[in-house]
């Protein structure tokens, strides 16, 4: 016991010391931990030796790490999931799995008789990093984006494959028809229990303690163990009965508060999983290093081909099928966790992990700095495919026929970048005056407004008004309004100011109607070009200043009706 205290107070210590160098030089912070588990374990320094405390540790790391993946499965928004999801997911999965067995196959790995090595290699290979991906789109605002919602929706996907992947992997090695059968019948007899409890005794009880914290985060654990213990009964899991319960609590309502209370013990002991993964990896031999590069590279080839086609197919448009195959160009979290069930059950050898969880480094350093750069490689990538022969949706036909990528047939009022302003403005103008939206061209590259906004009869050029080219080909030149209204964390590639120059030197007659998200902006795009400079906060400060006198005057209700009224007749693109 003591031995266990001493070797958790290591893993926790070179853990941070180590994150720490990684925060200083912007490396992810699970490289830090593998490497902290590395150093201080049996083929480190030898300081932590115990199989036994090495076990213990990954193990309650992992069911933690589980469990929290599961809190944040939205079934709801799963259900809800447009076929544009569910198809690229499909895809990608079934023919990453396909390829990957088939290619490991061939490099020798088994995919029977004992051994599993190729199929683990094909699944892990499968699955991409939540980790990674959502810390970086989160700072760099795509979450939001199209290309965003299609990579997260591809993400929880992935998530529910790998939950039946570890319902069957038990079994693998009597792999029959009437095993599936068992295991998917033990899976469904352990979801079951957990919603039904979830959804008529969990709710009352945590309606009682819901003032009380500690009995909040207490609930949540003891919630976590006791779905783990019913899915050992059932010949599963503890790790796969972690994940049902979290997906259980899911949509509970109490989830969120329980998500808060539990993040703090989630961070603890997920560094203690990863530094105790660090820990198995042998120092590399030649062997190893040469089956890790293979592993990187066939995941980066892999991923463009099984997430780029079926978006491409389904007419996403080139950027929009680009950009979420180079955010899931690595390796997830997950199939760390795959790999380590892998090992635990003797499906696979001790190389196969260690070459997977280094080719998980390499693409975490990778894909992190590809995915910050993501719209530069994604410009340099559309031009040669365009040359090959593969059409983007400039290729279509706009309002009345009349339109291929532009060609200088934009109207008199030119809205550039379409978000949830212009969505609101169109809305405006067709509710106070229908017939100038005759006189107006939308330029965007989101496919999806490109559809609706041609379905409703409005001009539209498929383009990306970062670029000069485009503008020229849109015909901005004889434009007599042009109109930017995406913020500049939206943008990509440019900002209002930038966009303004370009503009300005395209059509010097123009009125230029931009927007600033920071007052000091103003006076810049001004001395760009702007004739005139919208700040949103001002109107929406006019707009709260009105409710709070409406409230005082004791006139809300009829403010609130007012606004019904106006929210019932609009029809937005961007709703």
């Amino acid at each position: 016991m003591h031995d266990l205290i001493r070797d958790i107070t290591l893993c926790i210590l070179f853990a941070w010391g180590i994150g720490l160098i990684a925060h200083f030089t912007r490396q992810p912070l699970i490289l830090a931990y593998l490497i902290a588990g590395f150093i201080i374990g049996p083929f480190g320094i030898g300081w932590v030796k115990s199989d036994e405390s090495i076990s213990t540790i990954s193990e309650l790391g992992l069911i933690f790490m589980l469990f929290m993946i599961g809190l944040e499965i939205d079934l709801k928004k799963i259900i809800r999931a447009g076929k544009v999801i569910l198809f690229a997911a499909g895809g990608q999965l079934i023919a990453g799995c396909v390829l990957g067995a088939a290619f490991f196959m061939a490099l020798g790995l088994k995919l029977g008789g004992g051994g599993f090595d190729a199929l683990y290699l094909s699944v892990a290979c499968a699955l991409s990093s939540t980790v990674v991906i959502v810390k970086v789109l989160y700072e760099k605002r795509e979450l939001d984006t199209l290309p965003g919602r299609i990579t997260l929706g591809i993400l929880v996907l992935q998530d529910i494959f790998a939950i039946l992947f570890l319902a069957v992997q038990p079994s693998l090695a009597d792999l029959q028809v009437s095993v599936i059968a068992l295991s998917i019948a033990r899976v469904g007899v352990l979801v079951a229990t957990a919603l039904i409890l979830s959804r008529y005794v969990l709710p009352a009880l945590f309606h009682q303690i819901a003032r009380r914290p500690e009995l909040v985060l207490l609930g949540a654990l003891a919630w976590c163990f006791l779905i783990g213990e019913i899915a050992e009964r059932l010949h599963l899991s503890r790790e796969m009965g972690s994940l049902v319960a979290g997906v259980s609590l899911s949509t509970f309502p109490y989830a969120l508060d329980v998500t808060a209370k539990v993040t703090t013990l989630r961070d603890f002991f997920i560094t203690l999983f990863f530094v105790a993964v660090g820990m198995t990896i042998p120092i590399p031999n030649g062997a190893t290093i040469g089956l890790a590069l293979i592993i990187a590279v066939f995941t980066v080839i892999s991923r463009m081909l099984t997430t780029f086609t079926p978006l491409y197919l389904m007419k996403q448009g080139l950027r929009a099928s680009l950009l979420p195959a180079l955010n899931l160009a690595q390796i997830s979290e997950f199939s760390l966790v795959v790999l380590q069930t892998g090992i635990a059950a003797g499906h696979i050898t001790t190389q196969t992990s260690s070459a997977a969880s280094f080719a998980f480094v390499i693409l975490a350093v990778l894909s992190t700095f590809a995915m910050m750069r993501s719209d530069q490689i994604t410009r340099l990538l559309i031009g040669p495919m365009k040359r090959i022969g593969l059409r983007d949706l400039d290729h279509g036909q706009g309002r009345e026929g009349d339109h291929a990528e532009g060609h200088g047939d934009a109207r008199r009022i030119v809205i550039l970048g379409f978000f949830r302003t212009a969505s609101a403005l169109l809305a405006e103008i067709e509710r106070q005056n229908a017939s100038l939206l005759d006189q107006i061209s939308v330029v965007d590259f989101n496919p999806n407004v490109f559809r609706t906004l041609v379905g409703r009869g409005q001009h539209v050029i498929y383009g990306d008004i970062s670029n000069v080219d485009t503008l020229v080909h849109a015909g901005v030149g004889k434009a007599e309004i042009i109109i930017l209204s995406v913020p500049d964390s939206l943008l990509k590639g440019a900002n209002n100011e930038k966009l303004v120059r370009h503009v300005r030197s395209i059509n010097p007659n123009a009125k230029i109607i931009s927007t600033a998200d920071v007052l000091g902006d103003v006076s810049d795009i001004y001395a760009a070009g702007a004739d005139y400079v919208t700040v949103p906060r001002l109107s929406d400060a006019h707009a709260l200043y009105e409710v709070i006198e409406a409230a005082d005057q004791g006139l809300l209700d009829a403010k609130r009706a007012e606004m019904d009224a106006q929210l019932a007749e609009r029809r937005e693109v961007l709703p």
